[in-house]
Order: structure tokens, then C-alpha cells, then sequence
């Protein structure tokens, strides 16, 4: 009898430290999200590696749940609904309904979205830096897992590595700057590349 009730009491206690990690987890991410998301747009670089992927560096402008991303060999514009992709090498415009793995390979901060549904939540800190670590709770979600490296003291996200299938990405960022983006930004104008080929792929 007693055994029994040393395990439920175990089982209690684990079960209250998990919960208490998710909710220490899920206040710093809404910190995060608050900066992150500034409502008049922020800028940044970030740097893309990973397992089959070529090493790209870009730069980003966000304002919501939109972005606008430059490369070498692409632009990228997303309005929160559709995506346009200019590739250089071919001078063609890809329209597109990204999905949020998708949208995250050019939009490092999709993550400030995605942690409110559907993942279960946990965090370490190491020196002066949070690990959240997000698990999806659907098997079918496209991105399975992500690690954000977040500074405790200004709360700015400096590494994600996010899992889509058995593949790993690694996302580095740096040089976030708030400021004020028009919505005009983050939508492709036809008019600023009249010799391309517009392929609508949704």
C-alpha cells in the first residue's frame, strides 16, 4: 500500500514539474513573441544549414504573420496567405500556398505563431540562454520538433533548429531591429520585374 502511494505521489510530482516547465516555457515564448512581433515590423539576418540543404544567407523584414526575404538567388514575399518566389537563375515568379515548414525555411519566425496549438512545450537554461524545446502533438503537423536558443535577458531568439520528418535544420539569426514596414512590402509588384514568367502553383 504504501509503495503504491510513494508511485502515485511520484507520479503526481513529475507530472506538476512537466507542467510547470510547459508554463515557464510558454511565458517566455510570449515574451519573445511580444518583441519579436513588434507591430510596426522588425528587420534581421539569419543564416539556413542542414541535412541535404545548401548553406544560404539572408536578410528579412516581418510585420505579423508576414515576410519579405532576400538571397543572392531569390526574393520571397508572403502577405499571410500566398507566397511569391523570384528565382534569379530563371527569372521566374512561383506562386505559392506555402505550408509552415515551408514558410519557416525563409521566415525564421513562424515559430512565434506556431507554439500556441498543437506542441507540447518544455525548457533548460543554459548559461544566459533558454532552450525551449516544442514537440508537436500531431504526427502529420510538417514541422515535428524545434529547439530555440533564446538570451534571458533581452529575449531575442539566436538559433532554431526545427525537425521536418527525419530532416534537421539549423536557422541563425542575428542583427534584429524593430521599425516601421509598410504592408505594400510584403506583396510581389509585377510591374519591378515586367520580364519574368509568373507560374501560379496553388
Amino acid at each position: 500500500m504504501k509503495k503504491t502511494y510513494l508511485l502515485i505521489l511520484l507520479s503526481f510530482i513529475t507530472l506538476s514539474t512537466f507542467a510547470q516547465r510547459a508554463e515557464e516555457a510558454r511565458k517566455v515564448l510570449d515574451k519573445t513573441a511580444s518583441i519579436v512581433g513588434n507591430r510596426g515590423g522588425a528587420t534581421a539576418n539569419f543564416s539556413i544549414s542542414g541535412t541535404k540543404i545548401s548553406s544560404a544567407s539572408s536578410t528579412i523584414s516581418i510585420k505579423g504573420n508576414k515576410f519579405y526575404a532576400h538571397t543572392g538567388d531569390a526574393t520571397v514575399w508572403y502577405n499571410g496567405k500566398t507566397q511569391w518566389t523570384y528565382l534569379k537563375s530563371t527569372n521566374e515568379v512561383n506562386v505559392t500556398t506555402p505550408t509552415e515548414a515551408q514558410r519557416m525555411r525563409m521566415n525564421p519566425y513562424t515559430f512565434i505563431t506556431m507554439y500556441k496549438n498543437g506542441y507540447a512545450l518544455s525548457m533548460t537554461q543554459k548559461g544566459t540562454n533558454y532552450q525551449v524545446h516544442m514537440v508537436a502533438q500531431n504526427k502529420q503537423r510538417s514541422v515535428q520538433e524545434v529547439f530555440l536558443t533564446i538570451d534571458s535577458r533581452s529575449y531575442k531568439p539566436s538559433t532554431i533548429k526545427m525537425r521536418e520528418g527525419q530532416k534537421w535544420m539549423t536557422i541563425s539569426i542575428s542583427n534584429f531591429r524593430t521599425g516601421k514596414l509598410s504592408n505594400e512590402l510584403f506583396v510581389f509588384k509585377a510591374k519591378d520585374f515586367p520580364s519574368a514568367e509568373v507560374i501560379d502553383l496553388r
